[in-house]
């Protein structure tokens, strides 16, 4: 039997009052345990006990005392990130949101007290601290990534982030107003500033020339070899990246992998490189001098730094 009673007592500055919501639910070994959850309101109790039954019944709930904590949960998120074979640079970026951004303000509470309110109040304290409303985004989500993983070894019944998404439909509105296009001289360079880089490029026009005319990722040009680069039929094909680390792996999708064709300027500028390119066993179409994977923070610098010398 479930029940919400009243509870008082004294303190030193007078009579203190909560609401205690009572049920039983099934244990490890099927037997049925007394479980209790305090509330400042009737009302709480009341709505949180009427959805706890509901769980119950459908064999889904999880009492707060079995329930991991956040950072719990975190942990066990990246570890089956790192299970899965996720790339390298994910699970990076898993841990700093994990750590700087989640753990500070809920990595000690348990996923089964966590609430929609809860998930609104922590995207609002993410931005009031600081965070861009993307960024606030990005942690939110991986919140809800936390909790997804925790349901699917039962050790909680709902994702709160799911339900909070789907709830505020005004922050939706909102969302999509900000979603705006991308504009030519802000978010990409004009066609002037095409020709600009094109012209100071020097030794790396190659380079920018098959960035500019092809899409390909820095990841993608990175990992370009020769094989994958047919002169005749004028195109190349994508079949791996370098990461950060300039470790090879499959693109990053399976749209990723792909064939593109190859613009004359790009053929022609493609055919130049290869007479003085240097050797590489990796057959990389843009190595290092020694005919290694070059590191992309190197391209941005050496580039600048032609650009500098030029201007």
């Amino acid at each position: 039997m479930s029940k919400v009673r009243k509870r008082t007592w004294e303190t030193k500055t007078g009579e203190r009052v909560a609401w205690v919501a009572d049920y039983f639910a099934p244990a490890a070994d099927g037997k049925k345990r007394r479980h209790t959850k305090t509330f400042k309101t009737r009302r709480e109790a009341n709505a949180w006990l009427a959805h706890t039954v509901v769980e119950i019944k459908q064999g889904v709930h999880t009492p707060a005392h079995r329930s991991p904590s956040v950072i719990e949960a975190g942990e066990a998120w990246i570890a089956q990130a790192q299970c899965d074979g996720l790339e390298r640079s994910t699970v990076v970026q898993y841990r700093q949101l994990l750590d700087l951004h989640i753990r500070p303000y809920l990595g000690h509470v348990k996923l089964a007290e966590l609430s929609v309110a809860a998930v609104q109040s922590f995207r609002g304290v993410l931005t009031k601290q600081g965070r861009s409303r993307v960024m606030a985004d990005r942690v939110v989500s991986a919140l809800g990534s936390i909790i997804a993983e925790a349901m699917t070894t039962g050790k909680v019944a709902r994702n709160v982030v799911r339900e909070a998404a789907a709830q505020n439909k005004r922050r939706a509105r909102v969302e999509k107003r900000h979603a705006n296009r991308l504009e030519v001289g802000v978010d990409i360079p004009t066609k002037d500033e095409i020709r600009a880089m094109l012209e100071h490029a020097g030794r790396w026009r190659p380079l920018v020339v098959t960035a500019v005319f092809t899409g390909l990722r820095a990841s993608e040009l990175r990992g370009l070899t020769w094989s994958a680069v047919d002169l005749d039929r004028r195109t190349l094909t994508v079949r791996q990246r370098a990461d950060r680390w300039c470790v090879m792996g499959s693109p990053k999708s399976a749209s990723a992998r792909r064939e593109v064709p190859l613009a004359p300027i790009v053929l022609n500028a493609l055919k130049e490189w290869r007479l003085t390119c240097p050797a590489s066993s990796l057959d990389l179409v843009f190595p290092t001098a020694t005919g290694n994977v070059e590191f992309l923070a190197n391209w941005h610098r050496r580039m600048a730094k032609t650009h500098r010398r030029r201007h």
